[in-house]
This record gives structure tokens, C-alpha cells and sequence, in this order.
């Protein structure tokens, strides 16, 4: 595959040069740094609540050759944050509907769409073909695999994560310097990794963090300012509180094949699962464990007894065990690092997550 963007005319036009007018006034820009940006090539891994605002500034300022991979359509709850997207796109392809909408916002650009997962087999043939990757899906198997197929192909990329109120970003495998995995060495299991659709997050925050994660990316591309690489930016919405601390590079962590990135997704406790339609079929042979919100609960439910995840270590006995239980929350992980804490405590019942959760039942 020819490299993305390659043989492009790299001296601005006239047009160009109005659009980017504001750039072109800025001595640490000018006219060599929008060049280059113009011959560079990002590739955005996820266009949701990080990736829109990272692909809308990264289109704005003139970045030549931009990727977008999202295996996802779009959805009514995603309107809060990801701001590229209407109540018109409901159900298309993010990745397509990105790329639509962004060629109207920059036709001096070229725009590829991916609607497909990252995995294994494309990561590398993807990488090669450009010069920065950005990280902003909610997938940690996809943080991993970016992180070690960025090490294998020798592409810097910023990451970026958000949590509720909270958010926070680096520049990973920057010149030789620090990879995620010198931070995080291994992933966690899918109980310990909630989701925005299990806790919710403040929408304007990935709005923050990804325009600052475009900020790097401009940074790394145009090589101004000081690149955030070995060092982890927090911030906290609820009360601006900023903090920026120092990782070192682990010398002992080795990448050598994306077979280390074949993170699983399932939880480490033999984790029993059963569908909506099997348990409804034979209902009355199982009881029921909600461990969400009481808020969750008042707006729907499917039944059963009700401990939220975070009071069941004080309430586990309230459990009847004369049935199998079947565990359930919005999308099947906390229901999960439920299961896996009461299978220490109550022996001889079986318990079974309900898969998918209540967000995994057509209602």
C-alpha cells in the first residue's frame, strides 16, 4: 500500500493560506510549520466523545492525511459529547459520518474511514501508513494493542482517558521515551474496567481532553513546544485541579509481537454467563441480583433483589441460595466483579452473569 498522502503538493494555496491565516501569523508556525503539517498523517483510533473534538481541530489546522477506525454506528446517548454527530446519523457508521462531515469543515484534506475494529491483523499494515496514531476509544484491549503495535512499527501516539469528571493524557513511545505499558504494564480484567455507559461521564470533558490531545499531536507533528511524553496530565472538572508527574521508561519491558496484546476481556473468575431469552424461558428456576444505582434502578429494572455493587461486602447474606443467581447490571461488568467476590463467600450456588447487561436486552 502506497503511503497515505504521499505526492501531495505541500505549498499552501491561496485558499489555504486564508484558512490558516490565524497560524500563519504565529512566528512558531508560519508558513514551514502549516507545510508540514499538511504533509502529515494522523490516524484516530475511535470517533467518539475523544476522538470528535481531536478530529475537528486536527481537520480545522490543516493536518494533510487523516485516519478514522471506529467499528461503531451511532447512538442517542452519544449526542451528549460527541459532538460531530445529530439525531440525522442515528444508526449510521461513526467513521463515515465522520468523515462527511469533517471534508465540509476542510476540502484542502484527505479524509480515510475505517469501519472496523483494531485488532491484531490490521494494526501494523495501518500504523506503517502514518506518522502519529491518537488513542481516544474506551477500549483498554485497543489502548494495549495501539501501544505495542506502535512500539513494533516505531510511531509515537497520544493517549488519552476520562472517568466521570476526571480526565487525563500522555505522549507514549515519543523518541525513545516511555510506552503505556511503562505506566500500566497489564491490563486489568473487564470487572475493573468501567465504562461510561456503567458510571457516566460530564460531557463536556472529553471535549477538554481531546482538544488537548490534539494540542500534543500539533506539538509532535510541528515539533513546538514541549511534547507531554514521560509524563501523565490529570485534570479534574469538578474543581480544575490540574497535576502533571513524571514515569520513567521500563528497560525491562520487551515487545516483540502483538500476541502480548491478546488482552482478555473476560473476567478471571470462570465467569458463567446466560442470556436474556435462556432465562426468561426458565425464570422461575433462578433468582435475580441487581447490582446497580438506586437511580438506575428506579428508571427500569427486570426484578429480584436489589444490593448495589459498592454495599454487597456488608449485604452478601441477604442472598437467597436456594437458586442459581443471575447477576445483572447496565452492561455485564460490575455484575461480573460481583459474581467474582460472592463466589468467595457463598459456596455451593452457582451464579451467572447476565450478558450484555440490561443495555444488552431489546425493550
Amino acid at each position: 500500500m502506497e503511503r497515505l498522502g504521499k505526492g501531495l503538493v505541500t505549498m499552501l494555496s491561496k485558499e489555504e493560506k486564508q484558512q490558516y491565516a490565524r497560524h500563519l501569523l504565529l512566528e512558531e508556525i508560519g508558513k514551514e510549520k502549516q507545510e508540514l503539517l499538511k504533509k502529515s498523517s494522523v490516524l484516530v483510533v475511535g470517533a467518539g466523545g475523544l476522538g470528535c473534538p481531536v478530529l475537528q481541530y486536527l481537520t480545522a489546522v490543516g493536518v494533510g492525511t487523516i485516519g478514522i477506525i471506529d467499528p461503531d454506528t451511532v447512538s442517542v446517548s452519544n449526542l451528549q459529547r460527541q459532538i460531530l454527530f445529530t439525531y440525522e446519523d442515528i444508526g449510521k457508521p461513526k467513521a463515515e459520518v465522520a468523515k462527511k462531515r469533517l471534508e465540509l469543515l476542510n476540502p484542502f484534506i484527505k479524509i480515510e474511514s475505517y469501519v472496523q475494529s483494531l485488532n491484531a491483523e490490521n494494526a501494523l499494515f495501518l500504523f506503517e501508513n502514518y506518522d502519529l496514531i491518537i488513542e481516544g476509544s474506551d477500549s483498554f484491549t485497543a489502548k494495549y494493542l495501539t501501544n505495542d503495535a506502535c512500539v513494533l512499527t516505531g510511531k509515537p501516539f497520544v493517549l488519552g482517558s476520562i472517568f466521570k469528571f476526571e480526565g487525563q493524557l500522555s505522549v507514549y513511545n515519543y523518541q525513545g521515551k516511555a510506552t503505556y505499558r511503562c505506566l500500566f504494564p497489564e491490563p486489568m480484567s473487564s470487572a475493573e474496567m468501567p465504562t461510561c455507559s456503567e458510571v457516566g461521564v460530564l460531557g463536556i470533558l472529553p471535549g477538554v481532553v481531546g482538544t488537548l490531545m490534539a494540542n500534543e499531536a500539533i506539538k509532535v507533528l510541528t515539533g513546538i513546544g514541549e511534547v507531554l511524553a514521560g509524563k501523565l496530565f490529570k485534570i479534574d472538572l469538578l474543581t480544575l485541579e490540574m497535576s502533571v508527574f513524571e514515569f520513567e521508561k521500563d528497560p525491562t519491558i520487551e515487545i516483540r509481537t502483538l500476541e502480548l496484546v491478546n488482552v482478555s476481556c473476560q473476567s478471571s473468575t470462570n465467569l458463567q454467563e446466560i442470556n436474556f431469552e435462556t432465562y426468561k424461558k426458565d425464570e422461575n428456576n433462578y433468582n435475580l441480583l441487581d447490582v446497580r444505582t438506586p437511580e438506575e434502578r428506579s428508571a427500569f429494572h427486570l426484578g429480584g433483589i436489589h444490593i448495589p455493587l459498592d454495599e454487597l461486602p456488608n449485604r452478601w447474606e441477604e442472598i437467597p441460595t436456594e437458586k442459581p443467581v443471575v447477576v445483572y447490571c447496565a452492561t455485564g461488568k460490575r455484575s461480573a466483579k460481583a459474581i467474582a467476590f460472592l463466589k468467595e463467600k457463598v459456596l455451593g450456588i452457582d451464579f451467572l452473569n447476565l450478558r450484555g447487561g440490561i443495555l444488552g436486552i431489546e425493550r
